[in-house]
């Protein structure tokens, strides 16, 4: 019995080092390092030196070291690739969506918010983002469709409260509206957006 824990314990010994020589783990291990470092660009690199376009992983890293670079359009280029490996993937669409949105090319934003919403109906931080673009277009009839599924999920979130309460003021929906301001207030005392929603 002590003869064959020696052997498995021997065994198990020399496939560590093989499994910690692995190329990608050691470029991921790398870019990692360099990243912290502040070398974007020589994280990128050691990933580059490993990609193949059928690798998901690095596609989103290089999406987002990318993207930490301020070359947006690689990183979509990168994000775009990660999600048609992986066409379920939400953490690639929220990835994609940083390069899009840092290129002002919102109605892309828009297309990757909604696919992610056909996998994720309520993804709060979606819903919200997508009722932001369309508050800020003045589309106040859908940003109410898409502020009322984050709302109806964190219903005690500031941001969500108070552009639910803006969206439902635009709409002329003024009781609703103070009801949401007030609740604003208890989330923030003395919050200067609920305090100006008041007042009309």
């Amino acid at each position: 019995m002590k003869t064959f824990f020696l052997s498995a314990t021997f065994f198990w010994a020399l496939a560590v080092p093989t499994l910690a020589q692995s190329p990608s783990q050691k470029a991921f291990t790398d870019s990692y390092t360099y990243e912290y470092a502040g070398n974007v660009g020589k994280a990128i690199e050691t990933l580059k030196a490993v990609h193949q376009n059928t690798s998901y992983e690095t596609s989103l890293r290089l999406g987002w070291l990318y993207y930490s670079a301020k070359n947006y359009t690689e990183s979509v280029k990168y994000y775009k690739m990660a999600t048609d490996l992986m066409k379920m993937s939400v953490e690639a669409r929220l990835g994609y969506v940083m390069p899009l949105s840092a290129l002002a090319k919102w109605d892309e934003v828009i297309v990757v918010y909604k696919e992610i919403l056909a996998i994720e109906k309520y993804h709060s931080s979606v819903n919200y983002s997508l009722a932001s673009i369309y508050y800020y277009r003045k589309d106040y009839t859908l940003a109410k469709q898409y502020i009322d599924n984050a709302h109806n999920v964190y219903p005690f979130d500031y941001d969500i409260v108070i552009l639910t309460a803006w969206t439902y003021q635009m709409l002329g929906k003024r009781e609703i509206a103070r009801t949401l301001f007030e609740k604003a207030l208890l989330i923030r005392p003395n919050d200067a957006s609920a305090l100006e929603g008041l007042k009309n």
